[in-house]
């Protein structure tokens, strides 16, 4: 991939906007669809709208690879892929019709199926190929494949993926694409929380087909997908209810983009990351827990310190995803090498500070 497949017009009033900010260290708010704008620490400055950007630039089905712009409605390339069978492995969350492509790799969310066995399995950055991206210094650089590195060693199409902008404007992306499977089973079974982290764990230590698991209230949801036989044998073994096939889409759907009646409610969510076979958070608060325990939301009725604290003691880390902030910042303070790390990274592609300053944290504002 690179730069010559991007519209020039549109590239170089996006580039243009970016040196003359550049040029009077004025900051940029990069926003497209704005629908996970509520992700990360408020951020202010210019707009920078990249949705022009737009259009599906080559997709074969047969190398199960897409590569398009990022101002792609996030719909419509999923329904370029359904059509022919294939979908992204991470099942990314929209939050909204506007969500595009740019958004979906800069925030680096992924859904119900990010903790699948097999080949389905992974994040955002473990799908993505290839990334042109413009710079602090509004210059176009394209980094592609699985083994491209810049100078300072590092594969920078991982390395956007969750940066939230903080590095440069995502322009064009290739993606690594998965067969739809041929069959899938939704199973719903009563268990309080210990029994269904245990479950989840043998589960998902096991070669049966899981594609996405949800606890919440004392009833585990589990999603089977692969190959008939599979999916049926794997039906039969774990028992529970089985859900038919619209209320299972309703049903997961809800639970990728909040929708589920647990997300119904006020407070301050918060997105605990841990090992999957984690203890329980033995935190108060309503929880909901996905990807076989190794991620929990929780509506916390403690503070900051404490969700945090317990977090690190259990191997994880706690973001405040959605609610009142006050002076709690979304991510976890990093350690003072990594701060150094990413200072170097912010100096090497974006120079000037411009780019969404202190998004990520309070240390990187403009």
């Amino acid at each position: 991939m690179g730069a010559s497949t991007l519209p020039v017009a549109i590239t170089a009033r996006l580039a243009e906007q970016v040196r003359s900010a550049a040029a009077s260290r004025r900051a940029l708010a990069i926003e497209a669809g704005g629908t996970k704008s509520f992700y990360g620490n408020p951020t202010a400055g210019e707009r920078l709208d990249p949705r022009e950007c737009a259009g599906i630039v080559a997709y074969e089905p047969s190398e199960l690879v897409v590569t398009a712009r990022a101002g792609t409605r996030l719909a419509e390339l999923e329904s370029a892929l359904a059509e022919c069978g294939q979908m992204l492995a991470f099942e990314p969350p929209h939050f909204g019709s506007g969500a595009t492509v740019g958004g979906c790799i800069a925030a680096g969310l992924a859904g119900p199926r990010r903790a699948a066995t097999g080949v389905a399995s992974g994040g955002v950055r473990d799908s993505l190929l290839g990334v042109t991206l413009l710079d602090g210094r509004g210059t176009i650089l394209a980094f592609g494949g699985t083994v491209m590195k810049n100078v300072a060693g590092y594969d920078v199409s991982r390395l956007i993926a969750g940066s939230l902008g903080t590095l440069g404007v995502v322009l064009e992306a290739s993606l690594r694409l998965v067969p739809r499977p041929a069959a899938e089973s939704t199973l719903s079974l009563e268990l309080d929380e210990q029994a269904a982290l245990r479950q989840c764990t043998a589960w998902m230590a096991s070669p049966w087909p899981v594609s996405a698991t949800a606890w919440a209230g004392g009833r585990l949801t589990v999603r089977l997908s692969g190959a008939r036989s599979a999916v049926g044998a794997a039906q039969r073994e774990f028992g529970g209810e089985v859900m038919t096939a619209e209320a299972a889409a309703g049903f997961w759907s809800a639970i990728r983009e909040q929708t589920a009646p647990y997300f119904d409610r006020d407070g301050t969510l918060w997105r605990v990351s841990l090992p999957a076979n984690s203890s329980p958070l033995a935190l108060a608060g309503p929880q909901l827990i996905e990807w076989g325990g190794a991620l929990r939301w929780l509506y916390a009725l403690e503070d900051a310190v404490a969700v945090r604290r317990r977090a690190a003691e259990l191997g994880g880390h706690a973001t405040l995803f959605r609610g009142e902030r006050g002076d709690v910042g979304a991510f976890t303070p990093r350690p003072a090498a990594v701060a150094v790390l990413e200072a170097r990274l912010r100096a090497e592609f974006d120079p000037a500070g411009i780019f969404n300053p202190g998004r990520m944290y309070a240390d990187q504002s403009h």
